[in-house]
């Protein structure tokens, strides 16, 4: 299967939602989505009855589409502000390597 990227992931979506859909719009599917992630984490740790029509799989990429989505209508390149907000996080957490050194070793 072929992998995909964060920019081209973006660049579906801003042509599938940069028309009509406003963020906030997204932004209430998202939470919908959260609030269903929620529910199936619930019922896999047994703090409610599994119904089995839940995937974590499924949920989880719903969230994943919408934050996406929500980036790429207001022009936000997640790849780039993914690796910067990393940085960030392993100079205050003293964390070694940081992403973007992770990534230099992968792709040595």
């Amino acid at each position: 299967m072929k992998q995909l990227t964060f920019h081209e992931l973006q660049n579906y979506l801003v042509l599938k939602y940069k028309e009509g859909r406003t963020s906030s719009a997204l932004f209430m599917k998202l939470v919908e989505e959260i609030g269903e992630v929620a529910e199936v984490l619930n019922q896999l740790e047994g703090r409610k009855e599994n119904s089995g029509n839940t995937s974590l799989e499924k949920e989880l990429v719903d969230v994943i589409h919408y934050a996406v989505a929500i980036a790429s209508i207001n022009d936000i390149d997640l790849t780039t502000s993914i690796i910067k907000k990393d940085k960030q996080a392993a100079i205050k957490y003293n964390q070694s390597p940081n992403l973007e050194e992770f990534l230099e070793v992968q792709n040595k």
